[in-house]
């Protein structure tokens, strides 16, 4: 076997396995939701991280080109970062915040929602049983040893 050979496999398996961490990601999301499990927004998640962090099981950071430039976001997300890491809160980014916006979804009457910042929250911690979570934490401890410590995930194609 050659060195492109291992290099081309090794390639297809990180490609394969982000894809199936997008889609557990966009599971847990598409779950939480309809178990009303969700908070959606930098301020909102912020809140419930001031009032409640023992109830925040996973955190999705959204960004895109049209947002990279702005401090203020980058400075809420710096914040947010740092109190998941105090928190043992283990948390993703997502680079596409369309396709993140479109999961969660919005209320007919309402305008959309920020989907810059996503909590997944629990009354009780351990009464969350998702396959879909578990795969997302053992991907992100899995990252943290290999020092990424806010892992990029890709979500599936809609």
């Amino acid at each position: 076997m050659t060195l492109e050979e291992i290099h081309g496999q090794e390639n297809s398996e990180t490609t394969d396995r982000m894809h199936v961490i997008g889609t557990a990601l966009e599971e847990l999301l598409v779950s939480a939701k309809t178990q009303d499990c969700l908070t959606v927004g930098v301020y909102e998640s912020a809140k419930v991280m001031n009032v409640d962090p023992d109830s925040v099981a996973f955190c999705v950071l959204a960004t895109d080109e049209e947002y990279k430039c702005d401090i203020a976001l980058q400075i809420h997300f710096t914040l947010i970062q740092s109190f998941c890491f105090d928190n043992d809160i283990n948390i993703v980014r997502v680079n596409d915040i369309e396709s993140l916006a479109g999961i969660v979804g919005t209320d007919e009457s309402e305008e959309p929602k920020d989907a810059h910042c996503i909590l997944v929250t629990s009354p009780d911690v351990d009464s969350w049983k998702d396959p879909a979570l578990d795969k997302l934490r053992l991907f992100c401890e899995e990252s943290r040893g290999v020092y990424d410590w806010v892992p990029t995930i890709v979500l599936p194609e809609r």
